[in-house]
């Protein structure tokens, strides 16, 4: 039952190299991520400093420059292995946004531009719990299979702590050709449990007409013991189908 954990990085071209703490991100199905979270549930503060120290080791030891992820897989005992590092901005980035205030792309702009980063390690911090789901146009009850057509109707959830980054629209053709994810919905909580209970109310008020979607399947993973307890893995889709 392995996790997967990645941590965020930003690196500037003067030195300088962070790490804006780590993601949880073992909702999967099919090796693709469904749902992310930050921080993980699964690590404590003795592992996240360690994780993180490894991530900016192995950023440093290519020069990296910009933002980048390190991800990992964890084992049931805590121990980690290192798995990939991901050279760009990733789509789950929003919750590192949301528990730290650190605009990463806003960053990745101006480090482009040849700015230095103005903080330490030390100036950064984790704020609350935060949640994404991908909201996909598939069908859970037929493996997942694509579901491409117009949308008829959509209304997206609001309010604070509710961010919604798509660009879909009333009318959107979503073809098959391309991946079919409509958006990312993110929440922010004080707690964990706040965040789940946000994102529940959000995926309720997440309407989308024409197309087969998997809201329903988020709002149930949303209701699942495990995962409340955050007892998830990369598994967990296959083991609750």
């Amino acid at each position: 039952r392995p996790r997967h954990v990645e941590i965020q990085v930003i690196g500037d071209s003067y030195g300088n190299l962070l790490h804006l703490f780590e993601r949880e991100c073992s909702v999967q199905r099919r090796h693709q991520k469904v749902i992310e979270e930050a921080p993980s549930p699964a690590i404590g503060d003795d592992t996240r400093r360690k994780m993180g120290e490894v991530a900016v080791r192995v950023a440093k030891a290519v020069s990296y420059r910009s933002a980048g992820t390190i991800e990992f897989i964890l084992d049931q005992n805590g121990n980690f292995y290192f798995l990939e590092m991901n050279t760009r901005i990733q789509v789950e980035h929003p919750v590192t946004e949301m528990i730290t205030g650190f605009d990463i792309v806003k960053w990745m702009i101006r480090i482009a531009a040849g700015e230095k980063l103005p903080f330490s390690q030390d100036d950064l911090s984790i704020k609350g719990h935060a949640l994404e789901c991908r909201v996909y146009a598939e069908d859970p009850e037929k493996n997942f299979l694509p579901s491409p057509g117009k949308l008829e109707y959509l209304r997206t959830p609001s309010g604070p702590g509710v961010r919604d980054d798509s660009s879909i629209y009333n009318g959107y053709e979503v073809t098959p050709f391309y991946d079919p994810m409509l958006s990312k919905l993110i929440v922010w909580g004080g707690t964990r449990q706040e965040a789940i209970k946000r994102m529940r109310t959000a995926l309720c008020e997440y309407i989308v007409l024409g197309v087969k979607t998997n809201i329903g399947f988020l709002r149930r993973i949303m209701e699942n013991e495990e995962f409340v307890r955050g007892e998830i893995d990369t598994s967990f889709i296959e083991r609750h189908p």
